[in-house]
């Protein structure tokens, strides 16, 4: 089984995991999704991740980025979806950013760990 190492100490934005992500799997400057959409294609396999005998992602230092993907960092994550969102989304977005602002719903560290969870059962280990 192929692990892939994340240095969650290095984790300061959204924009740094995808980075680390990508690198970890791909190697420097590598792709493993940029958004959370494809994040979620990506560990569905043909990104990087071996097809036959599976993969573990090791989240090292994982309470350092539960504390910088928290609910500030989702709020400006949330920001930049609001101005871009179709407006048939935008009243969901907004709650969602006035949530992540008031320091409640889901942050982006809970996010990520469900789509992987959800797209690579088992494959999430945080240490």
């Amino acid at each position: 089984m192929t692990t892939y190492v994340l240095d969650g100490g290095r984790i300061g934005t959204l924009d740094e995991f995808w980075m680390l992500m990508g690198e970890a799997v791909n190697g420097p400057g590598g792709y493993f999704g940029r958004n959370l959409d494809s994040f979620a294609d990506c560990l569905r396999g043909g990104f990087g991740t071996p097809d036959d005998d599976g993969f573990a992602i090791d989240w090292r230092d994982h309470e350092s980025s539960r504390r910088a993907l928290g609910h500030p960092e989702t709020a400006r994550h949330l920001e930049g979806v609001l101005a871009r969102c179709h407006p048939t989304n935008r009243a969901r977005v907004a709650e969602e950013l006035a949530q992540a602002r008031g320091g409640r719903g889901p942050t982006l560290f809970c996010i990520l760990t469900e789509i992987i969870e959800n797209q690579a059962p088992g494959a999430l280990r945080l240490r």
